[in-house]
């Protein structure tokens, strides 16, 4: 098949090192310089390579910001049944998108990122495909991600928000709670450095991403939860209520035990 990659970042390029023994490949790319690291496939740069270029499948792997506009600008030179696929995890307006696109289309979200995810052993991480798309392109992905021993699951776009509201808004409020009250430690202890690794790398995601993931309309619920549990614990400390403090750790510990 040839598939065409929009980004060569990070997931554009695991995506290209994972596809390009089987398949014909080619990365567009506006900066050039992004492509240095790229292998085994053709560099485009102009949108008539595109064109020359053909492809059956588009994996759109561009920031999530410019999803959308990355779809628009290329797809008058895609062939009608060109396959358009997204990798976003937050799915804002693409089903609306798509509904209009006139392409068959796909969308999936790898559950896992370069960040913290180890890229050659992803047998515990999990992967979303949006059940309302393409067959084909479904069955695709399907297949790629058994390759990569992904638990994989399928939901359709409301599922899926909701699913990211749960598994990507608590840690993530967690993480900017944390980092907005530390302060330097001069002798960290182990807790609290692995979550300053953990901080560190949530707050190198892109900006754009961070916020639309918070402003996902399944949020708030959520983050709510975190302001209820915090006011309990906080009451707990100021009583100093040990017999409330055990109820309070045996209820976290079956919740962490039941996940």
């Amino acid at each position: 098949m040839k598939i065409l990659v929009l980004g060569a970042g990070k997931m554009g390029a695991f995506f290209l090192d994972l596809l390009s023994f089987d398949h014909e490949t080619a990365v567009y790319e506006k900066d050039p310089k992004r492509m240095r690291f790229t292998y085994n496939c053709q560099r485009l740069t102009t949108l008539e390579e595109v064109r020359e270029f053909h492809p059956e499948l588009v994996i759109n792997a561009v920031t999530v910001k410019y999803t959308i506009p990355a779809f628009e600008e290329v797809m008058p030179y895609l062939p009608k049944e060109c396959i358009i696929s997204d990798i976003s995890s937050v799915k804002t307006g693409l089903r609306d998108f798509y509904m209009q696109c006139g392409h068959p289309y796909v969308s999936t979200h790898p559950m896992f990122g370069p960040t913290f995810a180890n890229l050659s052993n992803l047998r515990e991480e999990n992967a979303i495909i949006i059940s309302e798309g393409d067959y084909m392109g479904r069955i695709f992905f399907k297949d790629l991600y058994s390759r990569l021993d992904l638990n994989i699951y399928e939901y359709t776009f409301e599922e899926h928000d909701k699913t990211v509201a749960y598994s990507l808004s608590i840690p993530f409020v967690s993480t900017f709670v944390f980092a907005a009250v530390m302060k330097h430690q001069d002798a960290p202890g182990t807790t609290f450095k692995r979550h300053m690794r953990i901080a560190k790398g949530v707050l190198s995601e892109d900006d754009y991403l961070l916020q639309e993931i918070l402003f996902n309309p399944y949020t708030h619920d959520q983050v709510a939860q975190i302001r209820e549990e915090l006011k309990d614990l906080l009451e707990i400390i100021d009583k100093k209520d040990a017999e409330g403090m055990k109820g309070y750790l045996t209820k976290i510990r079956k919740n962490v035990d039941e996940n």
